[in-house]
């Protein structure tokens, strides 16, 4: 059941930074996609010490290794920037970036156990990653499971260019 509060706190709209990103294969491309239309679908947002509340606009970007998380509102108005290091998200990143791979080779080859077996490890692995993001975003922005998977997916696209 949704509550007023929940209307408030969450995304509408994700727009991320075209020079950040280069055009990636069509997987890549296709799970991009996907994320954000989850994400605006059902995602608990909420960035700690607004009172106001949103709903709220999210831009992403990565500039010199950092991820730029710029927080406005419906009606533009600014909330705030954040800027984290991605340095405690690098080692992930790269596990995760090497089981797609495998995963989308798999999926042109493998037998279907194979192919689920490598799905079930790289769900494993985004799943510790969501985790990951939402402890740096702890004190912050306060997410749910959910909403932190679909922002990792997110970011992977523009941590990973080509």
């Amino acid at each position: 059941m949704e509550t007023e509060h929940s209307d408030k706190a969450r995304i509408t709209k994700v727009t991320l930074d075209e020079s950040s990103i280069e055009r990636s294969s069509p997987d890549i491309e296709h799970e991009r996609e996907v994320a954000i239309f989850d994400l605006l679908d059902d995602n608990y947002f909420q960035p700690l010490g607004d009172e106001e509340g949103g709903p709220y606009h999210l831009d992403i970007a990565v500039i010199e290794k950092r991820l730029h998380l710029t927080i406005t509102r419906e009606n533009g108005e600014d909330v705030v920037l954040h800027v984290l290091a991605l340095g405690p998200l690098r080692k992930i990143l790269k596990d995760y970036f090497l089981i797609c791979e495998t995963y989308y080779a798999a999926i042109r080859t493998a037998t279907p156990s194979q192919i689920e077996a490598i799905d079930m490890g790289r769900r494993g692995v985004h799943n510790e990653a969501s985790d990951l993001l939402a402890e740096r975003l702890k004190g912050k922005i306060s997410v749910d499971h959910t909403t932190a998977r679909r922002l990792f997916t997110l970011i992977c696209a523009l941590y990973k260019k080509g």
